[in-house]
């Protein structure tokens, strides 16, 4: 027996392999195991009845297998579903599921908490605890799946990673996960329903690249100039818009998909001609598609949502520059489970649990 305990859904397939041959036993059964634990979602060894018992005891002795579990739940009145789900150490991230007419969206954490600190967005104001591991995050997606199916007799059809924290900060993990959710073993999902979003760290989108991913990539970039975007973004002081402009060329060269431009709409701050002609200008710099989004406020109130009106005339200016946009209206706002309001009511408990470990 080790002497620590292994968390089994941290390994690959092929680890999982090469241990049961450490094992004795025929790597056959890796694929077992590993449909095991992500199709059937298995919560213990016991679980796992075509294989041998002795096979199970021998995981039990070297392995175990972890969990989030559902903390609390809140469904808007457009029934949009936000998740408190915790995890290890008593702390709590959310995850909400999205249903249109048209799509349903399942919005995933990556991180405890964020370290980037936007001046918009709830999360922000909490510090970063610790990255979530590959089986956290599917865990998020493998939940809304089932409320999608069971409430609303939806398939989920999008993932997108725009939950607490930043991807690109948690990149093993993170593409961990997309490989459990797109494998034929895994959830068998197409890499092409699925958009992980950054706040803009340009050395890792070019990683990106050079890793050739499958699935969408979307900057969040709220102004298209520096000034601006370093007043709510302090990582635009590290990755300006120079540097992010040469990031996204690069990743759109090496995998020929295009990016899309998260610009989250505030009153008399973004939402002048000027503002629409500077974002004109930098989104020609690669193709791309743009989505305007609602702000929706949070207890600090230092930003306002802008008017119908002055969203639309910001959307007409772009769309008449033959620029293919957006205006995404926020779902699930009664909840706090819209856009940048994560643990807005939630983020009580994770900072009451927070202050209980310090």
């Amino acid at each position: 027996m080790s002497a620590k305990k292994i968390n089994i859904r941290e390994l690959s397939l092929d680890e999982i392999k090469s241990s049961l041959k450490n094992l004795g036993e025929q790597d056959f059964r890796g694929k077992q195991i590993y449909e095991w634990l992500w199709q059937k979602d298995a919560f213990s060894f016991e679980d796992m009845t075509n294989l041998s018992i002795s096979l199970r005891e021998k995981l039990a002795q070297e392995f175990f297998i972890d969990h989030i579990t559902l903390k609390d739940q809140q469904i808007s009145i457009d029934k949009t579903i936000k998740c408190a789900f915790s995890v290890g150490e008593n702390k709590v991230i959310e995850g909400v599921l999205i249903p249109t007419d048209k799509r349903t969206t399942a919005c995933i954490s990556s991180q405890i908490g964020c370290s980037l600190a936007c001046k918009f967005c709830a999360t922000g104001k909490l510090k970063l605890m610790r990255n979530l591991n590959a089986g956290e995050i599917v865990d998020q997606v493998v939940y809304l799946k089932e409320q999608a199916a069971s409430r609303y007799n939806k398939s989920l059809s999008n993932i997108v990673y725009m939950g607490m924290g930043e991807p690109l900060l948690n990149y093993k993990h993170m593409l961990r996960s997309i490989e459990i959710i797109t494998s034929e073993e895994g959830l068998g999902m197409s890499p092409k329903r699925i958009t992980v979003s950054t706040a803009g760290i340009a050395k890792m989108i070019k990683k990106l690249g050079d890793d050739e991913v499958k699935f969408n990539l979307a900057l969040s970039l709220h102004a298209a100039n520096d000034k601006k975007r370093s007043e709510i973004m302090e990582i635009n002081d590290s990755n300006n818009l120079e540097t992010l402009k040469e990031a996204i060329q690069y990743f759109y060269a090496k995998t020929g998909t295009r990016i899309t431009f998260e610009y989250i709409i505030f009153k008399d701050f973004n939402d002048s001609l000027e503002d629409a002609q500077e974002l004109a200008v930098f989104a020609k710099c690669v193709p791309c598609k743009i989505n305007i989004i609602e702000y929706n406020p949070i207890d600090d109130g230092i930003f306002q949502r802008t008017s119908k009106d002055k969203t639309d005339a910001f959307a007409n200016y772009l769309e008449n520059r033959n620029l293919i946009v957006h205006v995404r209206r926020s779902r699930g706002k009664d909840i706090d489970a819209a856009c940048g309001q994560l643990v807005n009511k939630n983020g009580a408990i994770l900072k009451e649990e927070r202050s209980m470990k310090e």
